[in-house]
């Protein structure tokens, strides 16, 4: 399989003069996710042309891939095998790339039945704030213990180091799929997905828009359709582009800023009631665990509601008056975080400020 040069040493380097001089660097790699976090102030550390399938193994269910490798190019080779990403990463642009998949951590509609970003990251090669290269994890699924770091990089938003390569399971591509649309009151809905997601059905999908769930199911076609006989419903006209908008946002719902300027992602217990307390308007995914919501409400109530029912959220996109973007941390869960910074990046060079403010 053809690969692109290796940039790795080019990219160390450059991690050590800006270390030699205290200089803060962005990461930055195809710009499609840039929005999210906080801005961050420093000199550009491009990472797009450290790119390139380092291996793949359809057998074996594995690939690797150097961080600056475009999604749309895995995923076209992934298609020729029959094979997908779990984890259903939106692209949102593009330029969007492995590495910004997995420094983000964002995953699709199928997150909640396939599994997520961080369940599929198998290891990583990475580039820390000393300008050294660290191997974490391998390419095999398996128990470890101990504390599995190349997970940890999930989420971290760049502010650990320079992701170089990225291991990931890989599933096969689902042989028979069908969208099913139910209309129901928001109440029930959440109810009813909740019941939905402990049956033993074929579910890849399960989302509600405040008038209708939508139920994607995946796998062979006696199982999809014996489900789909026993839930009833109807055929939604076009099932794969429903999907397909919700995870790049192209639905209504996003696309509409008069619903509320600022848009928020919750992550709760599936089974949380409706949060009556956050005046906007909601969009319910992962079967009730993710909701996103048009708001202008102010931040601290949006946090506090979150937290109140065990959760967190986000201001996914819109104008962040007080600088706060995501959920607050508990102080023993920001010591951690801060101890982990300061012995991947003792110099703080990495994206400063991109999570919280002063790290």
């Amino acid at each position: 399989m053809p690969m692109d040069s290796d940039h790795s040493e080019q990219l160390r380097q450059a991690v050590l003069d800006a270390g030699a001089c205290g200089r803060p660097l962005r990461i930055v790699g195809g710009g499609s996710k840039a929005f999210y976090g906080r801005p961050v102030v420093g000199e550009p550390l491009e990472v797009a042309p450290h790119r390139g399938i380092l291996s793949y193994q359809p057998s074996e269910l594995v690939l690797t891939a150097r961080a600056g490798t475009p999604l749309a190019e895995i995923e076209a080779v992934l298609a020729e095998h029959g094979q997908m990403l779990p984890f259903e990463p939106p692209h949102f642009g593009p330029g969007a790339t492995l590495g910004g998949a997995v420094a983000t951590g964002l995953s699709g509609p199928r997150r909640a039945f396939a599994g997520s970003v961080r369940d599929c990251v198998l290891g990583c090669r990475l580039l820390n704030g000393k300008g050294e290269i660290l191997a974490f994890g391998g390419q095999v699924m398996k128990n470890v213990a101990g504390f599995d770091l190349a997970r940890l990089m999930v989420g971290a938003q760049g502010t650990l180091g320079v992701l170089l390569e990225i291991s990931l399971k890989v599933l096969p591509r689902p042989e028979w799929e069908r969208t099913l649309v139910f209309p129901m009151a928001t109440p029930a809905a959440l109810a009813t997905m909740v019941r939905w997601c402990r049956e033993p059905w074929p579910v890849s999908g399960l989302a509600y828009d405040e008038s209708w769930i939508h139920l994607r199911l995946s796998g062979t076609e006696p199982a999809v359709e014996a489900t789909r006989r026993q839930l009833g419903g109807e055929l939604a006209a076009d099932g794969p582009g429903f999907w397909q908008g919700l995870k790049e946002q192209r639905s209504r719902f996003f696309q509409l800023p008069s619903l509320g300027a600022r848009l928020w992602r919750l992550s709760l217990p599936p089974a949380t009631p409706p949060l009556v307390e956050l005046p906007g308007h909601w969009f319910y995914d992962w079967g009730g665990a993710l909701r996103w919501l048009r708001s202008d409400a102010p931040g601290e109530l949006v946090f506090e509601a979150a937290r109140r029912v065990g959760g967190h959220a986000t201001l996914f996109r819109g104008p962040c008056p007080d600088g706060r973007v995501f959920q607050p941390l508990p102080p023993a869960l920001e010591a951690l975080h801060r101890r982990l910074k300061r012995a991947f990046d003792p110099k703080g060079l990495f994206n400063p400020g991109r999570l919280y403010e002063d790290w």
